[in-house]
């Protein structure tokens, strides 16, 4: 293998990493919010969980902006939960039992799933790669070019010296 495959492999594998490091640490679980809130931020955290979930009736449509009844009772029911001391992720579970992940407004980051958010990453390293490989493919074939002229070439350059010097 040369230098040029080890180094492409060397480029993949940091790019990848740091992308899937920086993937890793974005579509990390949030933490649990153990303390149970009231009042205007009750509302505030209810609208933020309602905005990671998505109507089961209505595709495509953000829990917080869907104004069907179903949807503003389950927004009461996050406010309920909430106000009970359950988390943004036991309320994100309850509703994954109760409706299926189509309700999530994306995939989780676990298992198969995973591949979802890793491929770009990879995408990406092994197209940086491959740009280095076509880079020094083309340095080497542009260093491979001979730089003393072709035999016809002789007689041209010699004519123009020679009148050159007449001229002088």
């Amino acid at each position: 293998m040369s230098k040029h495959y080890l180094i492409a492999l060397g480029i993949f594998l940091v790019v990848g990493g740091a992308l899937f490091a920086l993937l890793a640490i974005f579509v990390a679980p949030s933490a649990s919010y153990g303390s149970a809130t009231t009042g205007t931020d009750l509302d505030a955290e209810t609208l933020r969980v309602a905005k990671g979930l998505y109507c089961p009736v209505c595709p495509g449509v953000p829990l917080d902006v869907c104004d069907t009844q179903a949807c503003q009772q389950w927004r009461e029911l996050i406010k309920q939960k909430l106000s009970q001391g359950q988390s943004a992720a036991q309320i994100e579970a309850y509703f994954v039992e109760q409706y299926g992940e189509r309700v999530l407004g994306a995939p989780r980051a676990q298992g198969i799933n995973l591949l979802v958010y890793a491929l770009p990453a990879f995408a990406v390293s092994a197209g940086a790669a491959i740009l280095y490989l076509f880079a020094q493919s083309r340095t080497r074939q542009a260093l491979q070019v001979p730089l003393t002229s072709a035999p016809g070439d002789n007689s041209y350059r010699a004519r123009i010296e020679r009148e050159i010097q007449e001229n002088d």
